[in-house]
């Protein structure tokens, strides 16, 4: 069983589904927002009849950027979400309002402090619902969110201290292992990290995935060791 949860998100092919759930990542992550990775409420709801039809069925996610939480919740059940990602500027009376477990997003900035970072991430208390969640992702004026950009892994250490937190931004099949090693997150989430061309590949999902859990496990047998 394993303890750090994994997403992959911006997924739009059956192929890029299928080498998720075999991978056995724990999210995977269907943008309704406006975004080179959006995909319709149609297609998502096909994606997710596909994934919970794998032997292994992650949990799906459907992503949102301020919209009205009327159409969120039709769209999640339509969808047929198991959670919802909140990437915009939502607050936690609209979260109240919204009918499945919430993943808050943190946008982290370049002139944010760690300090800056647990404020914010006080601030969603009454947000998260029943999963508690927070993603720390990479603050653009221009995006919000899959920017491909890193954020300060320093913040991202010391706020895993005392949150559960997923960790987005910038993270590749190259670079995950030393996050991991590094920040002892309770996840990761990866989106343009996984592409080739701008389209998703199923071996970079499979190489990620493949390089968090041997972080994971070498986390694992450290702590084991007593070092």
């Amino acid at each position: 069983m394993h303890s750090l949860r994994v997403k992959v998100c911006g997924l739009r092919e059956e192929e890029h589904v299928i080498a998720a759930a075999e991978a056995e990542v724990d999210y995977v992550g269907f943008v309704l927002a406006p975004s080179r990775r959006q995909v319709t409420q149609e297609r998502a709801r096909e994606l997710v009849s596909i994934l919970k039809g794998c032997s292994h069925h992650p949990q799906a996610i459907g992503v949102f950027v301020n919209e009205p939480t009327s159409v969120v919740n039709r769209a999640a059940d339509y969808c047929g979400f198991d959670a919802v990602q909140l990437s915009g500027n939502e607050h936690a009376a609209y979260a109240r309002l919204v009918e499945r477990p919430v993943i808050c997003t943190v946008h982290v900035t370049a002139n944010m402090t760690a300090d800056d970072v647990d404020e914010a991430i006080c601030r969603t208390d009454d947000m998260r619902l029943g999963s508690g969640l927070i993603l720390l992702d990479t603050g653009l004026k221009s995006a919000f969110g899959g920017t491909g950009l890193t954020f300060n892994w320093d913040i991202a250490r010391c706020v895993s201290q005392s949150h559960q937190v997923l960790i987005a931004g910038g993270l590749t099949p190259a670079n995950v292992g030393e996050l991991i090693s590094y920040v002892r997150p309770f996840g990761v989430d990866v989106s343009s990290g996984v592409e080739r061309d701008g389209r998703k590949d199923a071996s970079l999902i499979r190489a990620f995935v493949r390089e968090a859990r041997r972080a994971e496990q070498e986390n694992n047998h450290a702590h084991t060791d007593g070092s």
